[in-house]
């Protein structure tokens, strides 16, 4: 082989495909879905995430040279990905002071938040968050904020020694009119360029990036599991977690495990707050990512909903289309993840979910319940396909 280190680096290569490998455990778990469609998607799930596993733990991990990366897209999800939003995220050291600068934006709801070290593979709890509603900006729309362990003038979002990361999220909701924001971020201070690579710098980058992987497509199977204990119930982290997670700030979610079987569909009802900033419901399968949200409904927003004359929210999920407003596309799946979230809101009310033969559905819905018809579901569809390639036009 060469060089001596050359041993040393194919066996690094041998043992980041070991690792990868070992992931696949969580796809075939013994209360993971069995059909071979529902296994399928888990592995692609994987392997999407490899990427991510990547960036986050090798390619974009020095905190003296941090770059602004997304996290999730159409293509690469996880962790209860939400179809309203954009994630950046960087890998920061609390020790040391950061800008981050660039154009608000227009989307629904922003904030950035600095998350310490913690039990998670993506950390603890934040340690801070600034709101975008809160930030100074001028004229245009422009903002510079600090990140440091110290007082600023202007924009600042306090980190402490623990801090690790920070997370810009975005929620979008109207898809077609709300803006992203453009940001840089640079590290305030002396710093030579970054290191070249190094074999060591690679091999410890691969095994801290398959390590990363299988973590974390452990933890959501974890975190899932609990809530399917507990099936068709809408339950906040808190009642069935102590673990402190980056969540987003201003709204606790509520969190439900759904399962659908042939000839079923779930009623979901519930009245949004009078006055919220933001609210939304997010679907996703078992593997913790949302379903196709270019060409399927897979959620809905306080902008798309359709309420009905009382104010009441009903969204159905099924696997065929019952031609009412909120439709849920289950997709093929048979098993998955159901978050409302209320932000900025007056109330938190607990949506309720109830299963029932798919052919007895409208005896179960009021008689006056909303219907849309195949020409309004087309609009539906093209909104959200036009909304996404403008969302993630730049990624």
């Amino acid at each position: 082989m060469g060089e001596p280190r050359n041993i040393e680096l194919a066996q690094a290569w041998d043992d980041f495909c070991e690792t990868l490998k070992s992931a696949k455990d969580v796809v075939f778990h013994d209360n993971a879905p069995a059909s071979a469609y529902e296994c399928a998607a888990g592995l692609r799930m994987l392997a999407r995430n490899i990427a991510l596993a990547l960036d986050i733990q090798y390619e974009n991990a020095d905190p003296l040279h941090p770059q602004l990366t997304h996290y999730f897209d159409w293509r690469r999800k996880q962790g209860g990905d939400n179809a309203d939003a954009l994630y950046l995220g960087a890998a920061i050291d609390g020790t040391q002071s950061y800008r981050i600068s660039g154009t608000l934006g227009a989307a629904a709801f922003v904030a950035f938040t600095v998350i310490d070290d913690g039990a998670t593979p993506w950390g603890g709890a934040a340690a801070g968050t600034v709101l975008g509603k809160d930030l100074k900006v001028d004229a245009h729309g422009r903002f510079e904020l600090v990140l440091s362990p110290t007082p600023q003038q202007g924009n600042w979002l306090q980190t402490t020694a623990k801090t690790i990361r920070v997370t810009i999220r975005q929620f979008f909701g109207d898809w077609d009119n709300e803006t992203p924001l453009t940001a840089h971020i640079e590290h305030i201070g002396d710093a030579l360029p970054p290191p070249q690579l190094t074999p060591d710098t690679l091999m410890n980058g691969l095994r801290r990036s398959a390590d990363w992987l299988v973590a974390v497509s452990r933890y959501w199977h974890d975190t899932l599991s609990l809530w399917q204990k507990r099936p068709l119930e809408f339950l906040s982290f808190r009642q069935l977690t102590n673990n402190g997670i980056d969540a987003t700030p201003g709204g606790e979610p509520f969190l439900a495990y759904w399962s659908l079987q042939q000839g079923e569909a779930l009623i979901i009802r519930v009245r949004p707050p009078q006055q919220a900033s933001f609210w939304n419901f997010e679907f996703g399968n078992w593997w913790m990512e949302t379903m196709d949200y270019r060409h399927r409904l897979t959620g809905t927003n306080h902008h798309h909903a359709v309420l009905e004359d009382d104010g009441e929210l009903i969204l159905v999920v099924s696997q065929d289309d019952p031609l009412v407003p909120n439709w849920l596309d289950a997709s093929g799946y048979s098993a998955g993840y159901l978050v409302c979230r209320w932000m900025g809101a007056d109330s938190a009310p607990q949506p309720t979910m109830q299963c029932v033969r798919r052919d007895g559905l409208f005896a179960q819905l009021p008689p006056s319940v909303r219907r849309i018809d195949a020409e309004g579901r087309r609009q539906q569809l093209a909104v959200r396909s036009r909304g996404i390639a403008r969302r993630f036009a730049g990624f």
